[in-house]
């Protein structure tokens, strides 16, 4: 069995045990350059990872404070669906990723970082692309800036 290990998240992990307002929640009033936010659209959003696992992993969350799937409406799911597929085209056209894993993490117990509001995770992958200086070093290089990718989403997003 391979195991993934990701150090670097623990600053993440810290910025939510204080945190008294939801990340998702919070967002949504943020100008989209700050945020991260690649795209809105009727009930849900898609930003960008501020610690991701790879470059390019972004987050699409439905705006209303729901902690599970099976809370929110059909018209909302369809969305998220089709907002986690552009998602991946914007980022294979930018970035040219050899596969992605697509995850929701819901509850705690699940892995959830956010448990209080259900999002999908996109996140870009290519062979090799776990090594050894996560483990090691605590270091988590990713290829290209966090900026740098939002602009090349932003310009690549489908229509």
């Amino acid at each position: 069995m391979r195991i993934l290990w990701s150090p670097w998240r623990y600053q993440y992990v810290k910025t939510l045990a204080g945190a008294q307002e939801c990340l998702f929640c919070k967002l949504q009033g943020a100008r989209d350059e700050e945020a991260y936010i690649v795209y809105r659209g009727r009930f849900n959003f898609v930003v960008l990872n501020t610690f991701p696992y790879n470059s390019g992993h972004v987050m699409v969350a439905p705006y209303r404070h729901v902690d599970s799937l099976e809370k929110m409406s059909d018209e909302e799911l369809l969305e998220l669906v089709q907002l986690v597929n552009k998602s991946m085209v914007a980022i294979r056209k930018s970035l040219n990723p050899e596969g992605f894993n697509i995850g929701v993490n819901i509850g705690r117990p699940a892995g959830a970082g956010v448990p209080g509001h259900v999002h999908v995770h996109v996140v870009p992958r290519w062979t090799g692309d776990s090594n050894f200086m996560p483990i090691i070093a605590e270091t988590k290089t990713l290829p290209v800036a966090l900026s740098e990718v939002y602009k090349l989403l932003k310009e690549n997003w489908p229509s």
